[in-house]
């Protein structure tokens, strides 16, 4: 370590920056107070909505919001967002894994006891040292490619400072790891529809809410249930649309919902509900388009303008390429659905305005691909594409899809620099990348090898919870030598791990974001509420004392504090050309006006409008109901046009009693979070299990009444739930939210209800190595044994008074790294700076080879206006972009 580097501990005595924590910290909301009331009211904003923090002697008592910006909060707002502040399951200190910490030396850590072994309470230098000598072991002996960032998704908190961000920046700077490609959300769909359409699609602004309640007929949600999904959101939710739906709804609009289940979307919007088997909506779109071919409603001429490829998919739905004519007595046969109904609704959607929205849980399924994309050329065949009222949209049910975009910028944070580490592992695979190193895996047109991980980092992200068949994960990571989590409660990725980081809560440290994913019409400040509970540290500081350990303090913090790069963000949005910062600080947030123009958009006009001047970023310019990209990889399960494939579990091939298994986002939690909170689960569980939905009919043949508990169990695992009955799900399939806490009991069971320990790793293609997260049977029966109480919430075994000798520095070697940090980034270009540093925090790919330049053409109109570059901001990254992509000229 270099002696003469500014260092964390010297920063600190010296004072903080001019401008710190001391001028603003202190101060309090102005919006929304009761004038009778006491002034320790703090604004902050999370996932779940702005609000200000009622404080009393340093303590959050209670949670207003605050009608003007969130006129509609819900329950994870005023119940959750206090209740876990003070949970049990909070992480109090650093902690390490016993045997880990008595074996760091001699490298006896017994990675088969993770998950079963006590902690034992360590302080911050030891954590850091340890974890420090973790990465540089790991860099040295094997690689940075043996460092795996399991930190995907940057769901932990609203942010622009989140973890994965911080975690990214520092890791770059003793040159990368192993990072996942694409997520879970939208896996299959982002890299298949840049070819299909031209754009991700599953992460862009829909048409404004005003054009469905004017122009649309027929609206369709296809698995889609925007009033659950949009009461969180990526940043600050502040619940917008449910207005609008409700005059979309009001003015006449026929809402139709293909679903497994009746969701709250349904009931609210009055919508019919067509039930159907899950993982075949691409037979029905097929079946749809056959009987519009068969009865001549198809439009020829918008084929003719604005599509390739339609006389090969008509091929298909015919017959010709296969003697399998897909018509309605097929479809019906695959489905569930009747003939005549299939029949129906072909008719309906082709002769009227009719915007189909599909949901991202569809393409979370084997040949999930296939999807969307059916949908896509069904809504072509018609002639919807780019009308008023018409088309596709893929995010209706996410972000407030439907709000005017403003097109403001938004705060732009810290750059996580460059990873020199280039290979890849796509985000579902993780287990399989653990078991197989050295394996080609074939991902989005290119060819990459497993590494041979010794190192997991997690940082605000629960990818225990997250990843299928939870026991094979827990066995692979037997093969792993160190597991760092960065976290605020004990979560699966925490008791799971050797070290842990215990992060504040967002309430315990100041950040800043942005409200509407899409409409991007706030600013807000996230200001500190309380002091950090315990020893937890706000995760800026948690990074910047390991690289402080590291001796590259100064490349990380760039010799200021957290309040400085904050006001560097917000003066990087456009709200801070009408507002100075000390103003929206004081106040909480800042407006940014939406244009007139925007509420009246449509999604796709502009290239309906002038397919010549606006053409889409597909290879042909138009789009591709056949896609020559995709026929030429010849993938067995991508083919080059939307074609139904029987799934390898599904109610089609399913033995006697199976069910199939739908784990839909939940509605009092954003994934994980929030499952802690007892008020929230005092709301909806079932004797402390995560509930299920199960048909009347299947409960009865079971034996099962409503609030029993039952087991849920295939080859993969077994989970107990707490039994729903309802007639709101059709008979064969049953319903478990996704994103339960684990608890595994003396038989392996978990207790608590974790869907993910009975589903698949099967990846949905060979092109996009997704999840088929719905691609799951199970059985099930009454739980006739459950074990106690489920044991989730509760704190893993901890040592608090093992004595520690202090850990000598020079057995760490941390100087090992200082020759490599100096030349690291001196050749960044300016492009690549802008790309790093504002466009890969969100849902952009982070490493640039992972896309061709086909895709990058296709993500950028979406990906550059969230990061609120200029226009010759836009052109540099542009550039680096055409320079570096998967198929670039070498």
């Amino acid at each position: 370590m270099s002696l003469n580097q500014p260092t964390r501990r010297a920063f600190l005595q010296g004072g903080a920056a001019v401008f710190g924590t001391a001028s603003m910290m202190g101060s309090t909301a102005l919006a929304a107070l009761d004038p009778n009331s006491f002034k320790d009211r703090i604004f902050h904003a999370t996932h779940y909505g702005p609000f200000e923090a009622v404080v009393r002697d340093g303590k959050l008592v209670g949670v207003n919001n605050i009608m003007e910006i969130d006129a509609r909060p819900t329950e994870m707002l005023s119940h959750g967002v206090m209740d876990r502040t003070y949970d049990k399951s909070r992480i109090n200190y650093p902690m390490v894994r016993k045997s880990y910490l008595e074996g760091w030396e001699t490298g006896e850590t017994k990675p088969e006891l993770r998950g079963k072994e006590e902690y034992v309470k360590v302080d911050w230098d030891t954590a850091w040292s340890l974890t420090a000598k973790a990465l540089l072991d790991t860099a040295a002996n094997h690689g940075n490619e043996a460092i795996f960032s399991s930190s995907y998704g940057g769901w932990s908190n609203a942010g622009t400072f989140r973890p994965n961000v911080l975690q990214g920046r520092l890791i770059n700077l003793i040159g990368g790891c192993t990072n996942t490609s694409g997520d879970w959300s939208a896996g299959a769909s982002q890299v298949s529809l840049p070819h299909i359409i031209g754009d991700m699609e599953v992460y862009s602004a829909q048409s404004a809410w005003e054009t469905i309640r004017d122009e649309t007929d027929v609206f369709v949600l296809v698995g889609c249930d925007p009033i659950k999904n949009n009461r969180i959101e990526y940043r600050v939710a502040d619940h917008g649309m449910y207005a609008h739906w409700e005059e979309i709804r009001d003015a006449g609009v026929k809402f139709v919902s293909i679903n497994p289940q009746r969701t709250a979307s349904d009931e609210m919007l009055n919508a019919d509900w067509v039930k159907i088997v899950p993982n075949t909506d691409v037979a029905l779109f097929c079946a749809m388009a056959y009987h519009v071919v068969e009865q001549g409603l198809e439009d020829q001429a918008y084929m003719d303008k604005y599509t390739v490829g339609a006389d090969k998919w008509i091929a298909y739905l015919k017959g010709e390429t296969d003697d399998t004519p897909k018509t309605p007595e097929w479809a019906a046969g695959i489905t569930g659905i009747e003939a005549d109904k299939i029949r129906e609704m072909a008719e309906l959607f082709a002769k009227s305005n009719t915007e189909i929205a599909g949901a991202w849980s569809l393409q979370r399924a084997q040949h999930g691909e296939m999807t969307h994309w059916a949908i896509i050329n069904f809504a072509a065949l018609t002639g919807k594409i780019g009308k008023p009222g018409c088309g596709v949209g893929f995010s209706w049910h996410y972000g407030n899809g439907g709000m005017p975009a403003s097109g403001k910028s938004n705060p732009a944070g810290m750059s996580q620099g460059r990873n020199f580490v280039k290979g890849v592992c796509p985000a579902s695979r993780i287990t399989e990348m653990l078991e197989n190193p050295g394996k080609e895996v074939f991902y989005n047109g290119n060819t990459h090898t497993y590494p041979d991980v010794k190192l997991v980092f997690n940082a605000g992200n629960n990818f225990m919870s997250h990843q299928q068949d939870t026991n094979r994960l827990i066995r692979a990571l037997e093969r792993v030598e160190t597991v760092v989590s960065v976290d605020v409660w004990w979560t699966a990725a925490t008791r799971w791990a050797d070290i842990v980081l215990p992060a504040a809560s967002t309430l315990e440290q100041d950040d800043i974001s942005s409200g509407g994913t899409y409409s991007n019409d706030k600013i807000y400040a996230m200001k500190k509420v309380i002091e950090p509970v315990g020893e937890s540290l706000p995760d800026y500081e948690i990074f910047e004392g390991l690289a402080d350990k590291l001796g590259l303090w100064t490349q990380f913090t760039e010799n200021e504090d957290k309040m400085y790069h904050i006001k560097l963000a917000y003066e990087k949005s456009s709200a801070a050309q009408h507002t100075p910062f000390e103003e929206f600080w004081e106040k909480g947030y800042a407006r940014q006006d939406v244009p007139e123009a925007a509420r009246k958009w449509t999604r796709h006009s502009e290239f309906y409008n002038d397919p010549e001047g606006a053409p889409l970023h597909t290879a042909s310019g138009k789009i591709e109901m056949f896609c020559e990209d995709f026929a030429k990889l010849e993938i067995d399960d991508m083919p080059g046009m939307p074609m139904w494939m029987e799934k390898h579990e599904y109610l089609g091939n399913a033995k006697e009693g199976q069910l199939h298994v739908v784990s839909p986002h939940p509605w009092f939690r954003l994934h994980s979070q929030m499952d802690q909170s007892e008020k929230l689960r005092a709301l909806y569980k079932v004797q402390g299990r995560e509930p299920v939905r199960i048909n009347t009919e299947d409960a009865a043949s079971r034996g099962i009444e409503d609030g029993d508990l039952v087991e849920l169990y295939n080859d993969r695992g077994t989970v107990i739930a707490g039994a729903v009955v309802s007639d709101g799900i059709m008979p064969g399939v049953v319903s478990l939210y996704e994103g339960a806490w684990p608890s595994l009991d003396s038989k392996g069971r978990c207790n608590s209800g974790l869907v993910n320990f009975l589903t698949s790793t099967q990846p949905s293609s060979g092109l996009a190595q997704a999840t088929t997260a719905n691609t799951t049977l199970c059985s099930m029966r009454k739980c006739e044994d459950p074990e106690g109480p489920n044991m989730a919430y509760e704190k893993p075994a901890i040592i608090e008074d093992m004595e520690i000798a202090e850990i000598d520095e020079d057995k760490l070697g941390l100087d090992r790294l200082e020759a490599l940090t100096e030349a690291l980034y001196a050749d960044m270009t300016p492009g690549e700076k802008i790309y790093f540093e504002r466009c890969t925090v969100c849902h952009a790919p982070r490493e640039v080879t992972h896309f061709t330049q086909q895709q990058w053409k296709g993500i950028t109109p979406s990906m550059f206006p969230r990061a609120g570059l200029e226009e010759d901001e836009e052109t540099l990254v542009m550039d680096y972009l055409m320079m570096n992509a998967s198929d670039a000229p070498k």
